[in-house]
């Protein structure tokens, strides 16, 4: 249950970060409801790793929880914002994935 909390700890921090690129590209009141949706995700976020850190040695829960946040911000970059997804761009976030997948397999 924990490493499934985990990883919708990190779907949060892909979201707060999809929110922040939102709020730079909205204007008016917009930018307000972006700003708010990245505080409700953030702590969301930050909630569920504190949580997972309890069961999930910190160094693994940590690594993985950016990872994601990492892996799933690059893509949101891509297909949302437009951002160039280049083959060494890919490369790493490959490189990134099978890291994650790695430490998940060697914590206990």
């Amino acid at each position: 249950m924990n490493w499934i909390l985990l990883i919708i700890a990190g779907l949060f921090e892909v979201a707060f970060a999809a929110c922040l690129g939102k709020a730079r590209e909205a204007t008016g009141i917009e930018v307000t409801y972006w700003y708010v949706g990245f505080l409700i995700c953030l702590s969301i976020s930050m909630l569920l790793l504190v949580k997972v850190t309890q069961e999930l040695p910190i160094g693994t829960a940590y690594a993985v929880w950016t990872g994601i946040g990492a892996v799933g911000t690059v893509l949101v970059g891509i297909l949302v914002f437009k951002e160039p997804a280049t083959f060494w761009r890919l490369f790493f976030i490959t490189t990134l994935i099978v890291s994650i997948v790695g430490l998940k397999f060697v914590s206990n």
